[in-house]
């Protein structure tokens, strides 16, 4: 996972390169997990672990999981961030029935893309106490050529709320939450462990930093400071390596970013990966220090190669137009959010929309609720559109922030047939109502 550079970050349990045939066997169980060093923490996790162990891959070969629920509630594996392949998609009821305990469902399906990815349970209703008890894991399908780099680092980000034993503090069902922020814990951990982590390398050594945000709700604004970085991958597709405004990207759950950057060439000097808090309360996730032998100068970071299974235009004004008005329901029981005024039956009923395969499609999303969300379009790589014109920004997207009070509009390409979810990735606003649905015929 490190490129065969010595650290002391904390790692990820790794699984060896995928084999060529058969199945890799993935179970969700109960396990312990040592989210803080003085105590032990009860947690569900995939092979009893969070996050799961890494799934790695290279480009075009194919995932095949034998999933085995162990656990005593029905669950299933969501591939976030994959395109296409609707049967696979693990979203219950959608596109699969739940997988009851003590039973298997067996995923396949071609790595087309490469870029960083995760996996998780999907089932409505349910999904903010599973992922919260630690359900999740990195999915990684490797370039044929990778960008050459010293090391190459990779983060999941999370947070936990634990009581005074050191244990998961309940209410998942929190009407609170489901109506505000969500669920935010004020435990921080990277890769299990309580942040920050701590990193040795080379002085000048190029870093490939690839992170995810795989809390249920939190959404961070992360800046690394010491360091130029340059962000080369968002939501797992290739973008034009190009350095944040303040060194700082905005992560919503589920969102992936990937960076480059040189660390400093003076020896002790440090690179830190900052979680930006109200009113100057920062926190550190990562910080890696120089040490040792100075790394060999390298050339200007470059970009990773376009994906041209991604269409090089969408032709917006061919496009099926679709508004998504979100507002929040002040009172009363069940769901807490409404879309286009009405209450939403999820992943049943009637789809939201339907088109024709090929079709353009534009999503506005108009937040009239006084949080933000960060909604999110299962199967497509999406283009988030300028306010002021008719451009959109270099980059693909699986989801949209939204803030409060706003609107955003993206647009895709509809290129796979099946039922597809839209939903906020703030996992308790989704298990509330803010969820539906369109079918590609």
């Amino acid at each position: 996972m490190l490129s065969g550079v010595a650290a002391s970050l904390i790692t990820l349990p790794a699984l060896a390169q995928a084999p060529a045939t058969g199945l890799r066997v993935l179970e969700a169980r109960p396990g312990k997990a040592r989210l803080t060093a003085d105590r032990e923490t009860s947690i569900l996790g995939f092979d009893g672990a969070t996050p799961g162990p890494i799934l790695r891959y290279q480009q075009g070969d194919e995932l095949a999981v034998r999933f085995l629920n162990k656990l005593d509630r029905p669950a299933t594996i969501h591939w976030h961030g994959l395109r296409g392949d609707n049967a696979m998609e693990g979203v219950a009821p959608l596109t699969q029935s739940p997988v009851a305990p003590g039973a298997s469902f067996d995923y396949r399906r071609k790595l087309a893309d490469p870029g960083l990815f995760c996996y998780r349970p999907s089932v409505y209703g349910a999904t903010p106490e599973l992922v919260g008890r630690g359900l999740k894991g990195l999915l990684v399908v490797d370039e044929p050529a990778p960008l050459p780099a010293d090391a190459d680092l990779l983060l999941v980000l999370d947070d936990w709320r634990l009581d005074d034993a050191g244990q998961i503090v309940g209410g998942f069902d929190d009407p609170a939450a489901a109506r505000g922020v969500g669920r935010i814990g004020p435990l921080l951990c990277v890769n299990g462990k309580a942040a920050p982590a701590t990193q040795s390398l080379a002085p000048g050594a190029r870093v490939r930093l690839r992170l995810a945000n795989l809390s249920n709700a939190r959404i961070m604004v992360l800046s690394l400071t010491g360091a130029q970085p340059f962000v080369i991958a968002i939501d797992g597709q290739p973008c034009d390596a190009f350095e944040p405004i303040r060194r700082s990207v905005p992560v919503a759950p589920g969102a992936r970013f990937e960076m480059m950057f040189d660390m400093p060439e003076m020896e002790g000097a440090k690179a830190s990966l900052i979680l930006r808090g109200a009113n100057g309360d920062d926190r550190d996730l990562l910080v890696a220090d120089a040490k040792g032998a100075k790394a060999p100068k390298r050339p200007p970071i470059a970009s990773l190669p376009e994906n041209p299974a991604l269409p090089a235009e969408i032709k917006l004004g061919n496009a099926k137009k679709v508004d998504l008005v979100i507002e929040p329901r002040k009172s009363g029981a069940g769901p807490a959010w409404t879309i286009n005024g009405a209450l939403t039956k999820a992943y049943e009923g009637q789809p939201l929309f339907k088109v024709a395969r090929g079709t353009p499609v534009t999503l506005g999303f108009v937040n009239k609720s006084d949080v933000a969300l960060a909604m999110h379009v299962h199967g497509q790589c999406m283009r988030l559109l300028h306010d002021l014109d008719d451009g959109w920004e270099p980059y693909w997207r699986n989801g949209v922030i939204i803030p409060p009070g706003k609107t955003k509009h993206a647009a895709f390409l509809a290129e796979s047939p099946g039922k597809w979810a839209i939903h906020d990735d703030i996992l308790e606003h989704e298990a509330s109502g803010l969820a539906t649905w369109f079918e590609v015929a």
